[in-house]
């Protein structure tokens, strides 16, 4: 593809020849048909230097005083995400093949839309209704009522329980489990034992949402788990029943959040987080590696960092950690 193309595409613009590329690549592993990408300056001359076609830059103060370099540039204000959207254009991801397999179970209720793949020994339970392009992966089981979207992406040995729907463009990694009963018991005081609390709600899943492999995401207890539009969530995450997850909320590995916890808009939350029962954690707050939120616990700070168990904001965190250390030395 033409430079000139893919910088129409990502919002940027050529400096230098209008070359073709083919690829994308690392400035390491570049070759003469690869497009590289560096976000800081300090990078730009051993990409300009390496074997790479040509090179996405950000807008560094001197990049577009310098004169034509001999390896083409696209300025880009962000370069990395302009890298990203490149790579979808020269690297588009190969779909399976349209059409059942001969080993896979579709029962005949089930409702398949146009170019929808099902892979071998995948199960399509009664009344499932598959959009369009929607691709199930092989030992994938879709439970009975499940609503999937218009090009979605079920990889291999995914679960998905009765009462879930399904946005579209999801992708749901394998071993992934969506829609299981939530950890829910009563006691009973006299004889000590658990009775099950009933689990009977169901799960809702946004457009463009991505879920790593073998996440857990419970369904309600009586009424829904929702995750909302474009969140991602990393590999082994595990959401409890009745949590709300908001629009574009990234959530890292190990992450588990307990049941009626509310995440809003825009959290990022690092991997080995804990989250108690009914916490909040409100729009743009940042959850650091392996802090800890107490039930009820409100988290407010658009931008703020929180650290350490129970969570608080890391300037505070460190203050108390360096009264500690003058503490040890007396």
């Amino acid at each position: 593809m033409k430079l000139s193309e893919i910088a129409k595409h990502i919002g940027g613009r050529v400096k230098g020849a209008d070359v073709e590329v083919g690829s994308v690549a690392s400035i390491e592993s570049a070759t003469a048909r690869d497009l590289v990408f560096v976000d800081n300056e300090k990078h730009l001359a051993a990409a300009l230097a390496s074997k790479a076609a040509a090179v996405i830059a950000g807008e560094f103060p001197d990049t577009g005083k310098r004169p034509v370099p001999h390896k083409p540039l696209v300025i880009a204000r962000q370069p990395r995400l302009a890298f990203a959207r490149a790579a979808e254009l020269l690297c588009p991801e190969k779909r399976p093949v349209a059409g059942i397999h001969p080993t896979a179970v579709v029962h005949g209720s089930a409702r398949l839309g146009k170019g929808v793949a099902v892979g071998a020994h995948a199960v399509v339970s009664e009344n499932v209704t598959i959009g369009d392009h929607t691709a199930i992966s092989p030992g994938a089981f879709i439970g009975a009522g499940v609503r999937l979207g218009a090009g979605c992406d079920i990889m291999s040995n995914v679960s998905i329980y009765p009462a879930t729907t399904v946005g579209d463009r999801v992708i749901v990694h394998a071993g992934a489990v969506l829609g299981s009963d939530g950890f829910g018991f009563v006691r009973d005081e006299q004889s000590g034992t658990y009775q099950k609390f009933p689990q009977i709600g169901r799960l809702e899943i946004g457009d463009d949402v991505e879920i790593g492999a073998n996440s857990t995401v419970d369904r309600g207890a009586l009424d829904a788990t929702v995750i909302g539009r474009g969140t991602k969530l990393d590999n082994l995450v595990h959401v409890g029943h009745n949590v709300r997850i908001g629009e574009n909320v990234v959530i890292a590995a190990q992450t588990g959040i307990s049941g009626s916890s509310v995440i809003e808009d825009g959290v990022v939350v690092a991997g080995q987080v804990g989250i108690a029962d009914h916490v909040t954690v409100e729009s743009g707050a940042i959850l650091g590696a392996q802090c800890g939120v107490p039930s009820g616990k409100v988290i407010r700070g658009k931008g703020i960092l929180f650290w350490g168990t129970p969570a608080r904001p890391i300037k505070q965190y460190l203050k108390e950690l360096a009264v500690l250390a003058r503490l040890a030395k007396k």
